[in-house]
């Protein structure tokens, strides 16, 4: 994987008198940390997480999308700044002729209320680009999502784009995938629990995990595609992540998982000392 560095070294937080702003340096990622005097002013490398998602989610847009273009927009934090940056630069005029494809209702809802123009597979089944955030990225690119409950709707969206660009903080960076939480599962709700009772008893997932069904209160999380969702916790990484996807795919009941495998173009780093581009191979 080809490593770009020094698009957005580092964001610094400004501040001069009563105004803050975020400014981008030269500086490598690896170069020491700076704190800038100038008479009154300090500049200090104090950014928040929202600020870090939101530069990778603007860049996403800024880098990777042209006029004309079919978009996928995905769904979730992150993914919530590309949907803004694309409907700021629409209105700004700075993209003319975009049509896009969201990934869930709310994903929509923001979209509209943007003035961002919507298309849906039936009418546009080639993407030039999907941009959307990921649960994890192993060092391959290949990821986890759906802890939001999208991973339906993202999937056939983002399988469809000719690039598909992934924007995250440096805390979904692992060295395998299945360590930091839920791997999910989309089901069928009849006879959920014995979908279920067949996935744990799969290669890969029998003695390796343990798998609840989601619940929203006290009843079944239900997703955007009225289906159910089984979360699998695993203990350590994934041995044999392809072959585990394959053993899901072949449980009738089982809709889709949250594997997203050799699909990814580039991820979009956000760290606390700036922004690194990855792209595959």
């Amino acid at each position: 994987m080809a490593r770009q560095k020094n698009i957005f070294s580092v964001m610094a937080m400004v501040t001069v008198g009563a105004s803050a702003f975020i400014l981008p340096l030269k500086q490598p990622l690896n170069g020491p940390a700076l704190c800038v005097q100038r008479a009154s002013s300090t500049t200090r490398f104090a950014v928040s997480q929202d600020e870090l998602k939101k530069q990778v989610g603007y860049k996403s847009v800024d880098d990777y999308v042209q006029s004309g273009m079919v978009v996928g927009l995905g769904t979730g934090s992150t993914a919530a700044f590309a949907v803004e940056r694309l409907g700021m630069k629409l209105k700004a005029g700075e993209l003319k002729d975009i049509v896009a494809i969201p990934t869930s209702i709310r994903t929509k809802e923001q979209a509209e209320s943007l003035g961002v123009p919507l298309v849906t597979l039936d009418s546009h089944s080639v993407l030039d680009v999907a941009i959307d955030g990921a649960d994890e990225v192993d060092p391959a690119l290949n990821l986890v999502k759906g802890r939001g409950g999208a991973l339906l709707r993202e999937k056939m969206v983002e399988v469809c784009a000719k690039k598909f660009i992934v924007i995250v903080d440096d805390s979904k960076m692992v060295p395998g995938l299945g360590v930091t939480g839920a791997m999910p599962v989309e089901i069928t709700p009849f006879c959920h629990e014995h979908t279920q009772r067949t996935i744990l008893e799969l290669p890969g997932v029998k003695g390796a995990a343990t798998g609840k069904l989601r619940m929203d209160g006290d009843k079944p999380y239900v997703t955007d595609n009225d289906n159910y969702i089984v979360d699998l916790y695993y203990t350590d990484p994934i041995a044999d992540v392809k072959a585990v996807a394959r053993a899901l795919e072949g449980v009738v009941g089982v809709v889709e998982h949250g594997f997203f495998l050799d699909m990814t173009t580039a991820v979009i780093v956000a760290g606390k000392e700036g922004i690194e581009v990855i792209n595959k191979k």
